[in-house]
């Protein structure tokens, strides 16, 4: 099976123009500038030094850890989380971004086009080509979060284990570091992705030049992502109330963060001894590094606005929809890898068990499918039992089970075959001598049985005229001779 094109490491550069002209007008420079300072953002992302720092740190972690911690769990988490970061180095998106920022024209350009009415902008196909490049490297970010997050939980049982603690101290704070630079790399890259679409869209009608034919570019990063992992970027602004509840307890932190009051006694000054420790000094300056992260995400608060259960209750909804219109059990097991996690990040316990159960049982069903047998008869029963199992608050669908009668029907079949069976058998063991032995089981019955109306009568008349077969015989030869010419 072909891989589909965001997901390959080399995308093939569109043969065509890089730079077409059209009308530029004021609304084309706001979109310009817009997808620029966004553009900026995530150069300045990838090529930040603490992102550079952390990365060293975990190949010179993982080169140390290679011989000793090759069977551990933690160490192939960790094993995980480079891979990510190896192919995302092969991608060279950074090169393409930095070629896109030099296709646009600057700020000086800009002006001067605006007043001529026509400017140079990039093409669409490597508009296309671009858009390709951040959906594979959003998708990307997205995995090494998981990953990030798996190597965590692994670590941090070590750690209640009391296992290595200075080293899963160390593999703890340098795991977080590198999700928060990725959240903040993954929410840059949606938001480029959102200003890429409309110049795409009033290039490609200035200038057609399609590049991507079998595949769709989807409206936003959260529809590409899937549901499973579109909560990352499905974040909110606190307004109104919550702005409000937000700045009371930011106050309150301030109030319960002021030294307390001097103390007067001696004595008591004495008596206190405070263990701050030593402070570190790296040649990394963290304020000045961790601020475009913290730049991206200062905005995005937890979005607490909708109810935990009307958020569960139209993902299920959601799901249902999905299902209920799969045509094939590849598009069913693609909702249900998506609906699983999903599920056991909702802490849903039943839902995550019985989904994981059909899960197992369409990808069976799948590789039927792919080896050519038409298992389209099957669908519909699978269909209401993940509806069911989305929701199992109400009985288990009949369609999915048989019924009694269904039941009792096929155990009087199989009774009868395991018959038959025996039966034929027995006939191929001795199949002569019960065809000698058929008019004696006949005459045997019908002594046992007793003589019907029938048969009685036609008895009586055989006693009251009984036949004269010598007569009858000598007529017989009588002709026999006389045909001859005796």
């Amino acid at each position: 099976m072909a891989a589909e094109p965001w997901n390959r490491v080399n995308i093939a550069f569109p043969g065509a123009v890089s730079c077409v002209r059209v009308h530029f007008s004021s609304t084309t420079d706001e979109r310009l500038k817009a997808l620029l300072m966004e553009n900026e953002m995530v150069l300045k992302l990838f090529r930040s030094e603490i992102l550079q720092t952390e990365v060293r740190t975990l190949y010179k972690m993982l080169y140390v850890l290679n011989n000793s911690s090759r069977g551990n769990k933690t160490f192939k988490g960790l094993k995980q989380v480079e891979q990510c970061i190896n192919r995302l180095k092969s991608m060279k998106l950074d090169d393409a971004l930095q070629e896109l920022k030099d296709l646009c024209p600057n700020r000086i350009q800009r002006g001067l086009s605006v007043t001529a009415g026509v400017c140079d902008v990039p093409s669409q196909p490597m508009l296309e080509w671009l858009c390709l490049k951040v959906l594979g490297a959003g998708r990307l970010m997205s995995c090494t979060l998981n990953r990030c997050s798996k190597a965590f939980t692994l670590s941090k049982q070590q750690l209640k284990w009391e296992e290595f603690i200075v080293l899963n101290m160390v593999i703890i704070s340098m795991l977080s570091r590198l999700w928060v630079v990725f959240h903040g790399i993954l929410v840059s890259l949606s938001a480029l992705y959102q200003q890429l679409l409309p110049l795409l869209g009033e290039v490609s009608d200035a200038h057609p030049m399609p590049f991507l034919r079998d595949f769709s570019l989807p409206a936003d990063m959260a529809q590409f992502l899937g549901p499973s992992d579109a909560r990352l970027l499905l974040r909110k602004r606190a307004h109104g109330r919550q702005a409000t509840n937000l700045q009371q307890q930011q106050q309150q932190q301030q109030r319960r963060e002021e030294p307390p009051a001097k103390v007067n006694n001696r004595r008591e000054k004495r008596n206190v001894r405070e263990d701050l420790g030593v402070a570190i000094e790296r040649g990394v300056s963290r304020e000045s590094d961790m601020k475009p992260f913290l730049k991206v995400l200062r905005g995005f608060t937890e979005g607490n606005s909708v109810p935990q259960e009307t958020r569960k209750a139209d993902m299920k909804q959601t799901f249902k929809r999905q299902v209920k219109e799969a045509t094939t059990f590849t598009e069913m097991v693609t909702h249900l890898e998506e609906m699983v996690p999903w599920c056991r990040s909702q802490k849903m316990v039943k839902e995550k068990r019985l989904l994981t159960f059909l899960l197992l049982r369409c990808r069976r069903m799948k590789c039927l499918e792919a080896s050519g047998f038409n298992v389209q008869r099957k669908l519909r029963p699978f269909r209401q039992k993940a509806c069911w199992a989305s929701s199992p608050h109400k009985s288990e669908p009949r369609a999915g089970r048989p019924s009694a009668g269904m039941r009792w029907r096929a155990r009087l079949r199989s009774r009868f075959q395991s018959m038959r069976s025996r039966f034929e058998s027995s006939t191929r063991k001795t199949g002569v001598k019960n065809k000698r032995t058929r008019g004696q089981r006949k005459r045997a019955e019908l002594a046992v049985s007793g003589p019907s109306g029938d048969e009685r009568t036609k008895r009586s008349k055989c006693l009251v005229t009984p036949q004269t077969p010598g007569w009858d015989s000598h007529d017989d030869i009588d002709d026999i001779f006389a045909s001859v010419g005796l």
